[in-house]
């Protein structure tokens, strides 16, 4: 099939896809290379837990204003905006923890530039995607998050290893870079259209902006890096550590293909499909959370974590295209609210971890006592029954604004 042949709103559901990923890639990979390098200087865990929470901050300040950009000179427009800021601050800062205010500041302005992201995807995704296919087609682009994840989980140990923490950070703007450049070439926004089905669902160009046309760091290694051996050494890069990722990617997108089934074939209504989905993914993951502290072995706590986020990734069929579903205009604006709360357990929860840990370290002597971990792990499962019985009370899949 010619490029051209292929559906337009595929192509922008593909590259939305990547664009998660490679956001997931930097996050996983700045919290990689950082504690490496603090490890190296002798940084203590609170400290550590306070920089790696301030991209939380920047994250948080910027959902609402990114909606707001999005929504106003569109989001095709402030999606590669964002890519090209948070690339270039990766590119030019270096990673020293030794010196605080460049490396606070970095991650302030990281956390602000892909605090746009989310609003502007979710802003394309509402003029591109229509609503029979929305559920399976944010699910694809959010599976993303997890499938990046992984693959940073899984690869950039081993970089760090052979070329240094601030290897790292050179890849992650490279992939921001060559995503930019695919983005700017192939995105385009939706044809105009006045046809009265699509205006009435919400859908297509109906929806854009009414002023748019139509139209010391750490030095990496010099030694090469043998490939082979790293794709094949699993001792090396602990690739146990992505599994609960692939499951967040599996279940991420067999979530939102459950959910379109259940709504086409009429067998729940929309609002019935997201409660049912969400509940059960949040109620199977605090279970899964609860119970991870009790598991004595390496297998045992790689099983309940999977379990745990993959059910999280398949709530997100029923909370994360909700904001399409009540307000498909507005989409970008409400997912930057919504996002902006769920931004306090990074700027809360990662601090809060660090303290928690600290304490126990001084109470148990060291953090292999799985008491020292049953509290950071016992706070989100009560969070998640909280936040499903929220959605399941007030939650609706109507549309609410026009």
């Amino acid at each position: 099939m010619r490029l051209e042949n292929f559906p337009k709103r595929y192509l922008i559901v593909f590259l939305t896809f990547i664009s998660t990923s490679v956001c997931y890639i930097e996050r996983v990979g700045f919290s990689i290379a950082y504690t490496v390098a603090a490890d190296a200087v002798g940084i203590d865990q609170s400290s550590k837990g306070t920089i790696l929470s301030t991209f939380f901050v920047g994250y948080a300040c910027s959902q609402v204003p990114g909606g707001w950009a999005a929504q106003k000179i569109g989001g095709r427009k402030v999606l590669l905006l964002s890519f090209v800021l948070w690339s270039s601050t990766c590119f030019l800062v270096p990673l020293d923890p030794n010196r605080v205010g460049p490396l606070v500041v970095a991650r302030l302005l990281v956390g602000v530039a892909q605090g746009f992201i989310f609003p502007s995807i979710h802003t394309v995704l509402a003029q591109w995607v229509p609503p029979h296919e929305r559920s399976r087609l944010v699910s694809i682009t959010t599976s993303g998050m997890y499938l990046g994840a992984a693959i940073g989980m899984w690869l950039l140990p081993a970089l760090v290893e052979f070329r240094g923490p601030e290897s790292v950070f050179l890849v992650e703007a490279l992939a921001g870079g060559i995503w930019s450049v695919l983005w700017f070439w192939y995105a385009t926004d939706p044809p105009r259209s006045e046809h009265p089905k699509a205006m009435a669902v919400g859908f297509g160009g109906s929806l854009l902006p009414t002023n748019l046309n139509q139209n010391g760091s750490v030095h990496p290694k010099t030694t090469k890096i043998p490939w082979k051996k790293i794709m094949l050494s699993l001792q090396k890069m602990d690739s146990s550590k992505m599994m609960p990722y692939l499951n967040m990617f599996a279940f991420s997108v067999l979530g939102g293909f459950i959910a379109d089934y259940l709504i086409t074939k009429r067998i729940f209504s929309v609002t019935r499909t997201h409660k049912f989905l969400n509940s059960v993914g949040f109620i199977v993951a605090s279970a899964s959370l609860m119970a991870l502290p009790f598991f004595r072995t390496s297998s045992g706590v790689i099983f309940c974590s999977s379990v745990a986020l993959g059910f999280l990734a398949l709530g997100r069929a029923g909370f994360a295209v909700n904001h399409m579903d009540i307000a498909p205009r507005y989409a970008g604006i409400l997912m930057g609210v919504s996002n902006t709360a769920g931004t306090l357990a990074g700027i809360i929860g990662v601090d809060l971890t660090g303290k928690l840990l600290e304490a126990s370290k001084m109470m148990y002597s060291d953090l292999s006592n799985p008491e020292s971990w049953r509290l950071v792990f016992f706070i989100p499962g009560l969070l998640c029954i909280f936040s499903s019985v929220v959605f399941l009370i007030f939650s609706t899949g109507e549309r609410i604004f026009d």
